[in-house]
């Protein structure tokens, strides 16, 4: 019968380990990216507007 690799095995854990973390990383990067293009735009009516909409003199 063939000896186990342990050390192979703890490789592919740890390179799991890693991936998942990662991928959790990039997640939370794009929640809070999205988070924040949705806050500006509803933080900000006015800017949705035209010059003449706000009273603005047209240039």
């Amino acid at each position: 019968m063939a000896k186990p690799n342990y050390q192979f095995e703890k490789r592919q854990r740890d390179l799991a380990k890693k991936n998942k973390q990662e991928e959790k990383r990039r997640q939370k990067l794009a929640d809070k990216a999205a988070n924040v293009t949705s806050e500006d735009t509803a933080l900000s009516p006015v800017a949705d507007l035209a010059p003449s909409d706000v009273g603005l003199p047209e240039a």
